[in-house]
């Protein structure tokens, strides 16, 4: 096992103009809180010039490691990121760093409380669309383990390796949004898991096309996925 207390995964695709500063801020807050942790961002086949900036920060960052793979999606490369992890502890925040890296001390203070820790994003406005996705990713959840977390499938989290480990490896290596289906398998298992409030920076356009489209469609293979997966953990879940 690594001798870091923590891995803060990444996935990141297409970010080039952000995803710098967004890795220089978590190095500069796991240096402010004196975590011994390694970031490893895990690049899905971006088609722009993120690479080249990760190879440039890697020569600069000792804390920084970087993969790329062809592209699978988001779900696919935190689940990838989560299974390599040999750390205790597991963080995730996604690339485009709409949640400040600042908002992770709260987290992690928090930690000895918890299995899994979840922000709470505050502040962040959304089309109805987008809405009613959250409102039925919760229900879902909500059904499945008797409660639920206000933001289930938020990209900012904490997780506790030894309990979570065997639940991800439950998971299907292709899943749309696995962080759902952990929420409900975490709360099934009697794991203790916790809200922080997180601020939320808006980085991008909410486009209404994807809400009426693409965002559709993807809630619902999401939402399918977790009963799935949930359902077919049986009672050990």
């Amino acid at each position: 096992m690594s001798a870091a207390q923590l891995v803060v995964v990444i996935p990141v695709f297409d970010e080039a103009e952000r995803i710098e500063a967004v890795v220089r801020e978590w190095d500069h807050e796991l240096a402010q809180l004196e975590i011994a942790a390694e970031i490893r961002v895990y690049d899905d086949g971006s088609r722009d010039g993120t690479p080249d900036r990760l190879a440039r920060l890697a020569a600069e960052l000792a804390r920084l490691r970087w993969t790329s793979h062809l592209n699978r999606g988001h779900g696919p490369t935190i689940l990838r990121g989560y299974r390599e992890a040999d750390t205790e502890w597991i963080a995730q925040a996604d690339g485009d760093g709409e949640i400040p890296a600042a908002a992770f001390a709260e987290l992690w203070r928090r930690r000895e409380r918890a299995d899994l820790l979840l922000g709470r994003r505050v502040g962040r406005p959304r089309r109805l669309g987008r809405r009613l996705v959250s409102l039925a990713a919760r229900a879902t959840v909500r059904a499945l383990a008797g409660r639920a977390p206000g933001d289930v499938n938020v990209p900012f989290r904490l997780m506790r390796r030894s309990v979570l480990a065997p639940l991800v490896e439950r998971l299907p290596d292709e899943m749309f949004a696995p962080n759902v289906a952990l929420c409900a398998l975490a709360i099934r298992a009697g794991l203790e898991v916790i809200e922080v409030p997180v601020p939320f920076v808006s980085r991008r356009p909410d486009a209404g096309s994807l809400v009426a489209g693409r965002l559709a469609r993807a809630a619902a293979r999401s939402l399918l996925e977790t009963v799935r997966a949930v359902r077919g953990s049986g009672s050990a879940a």
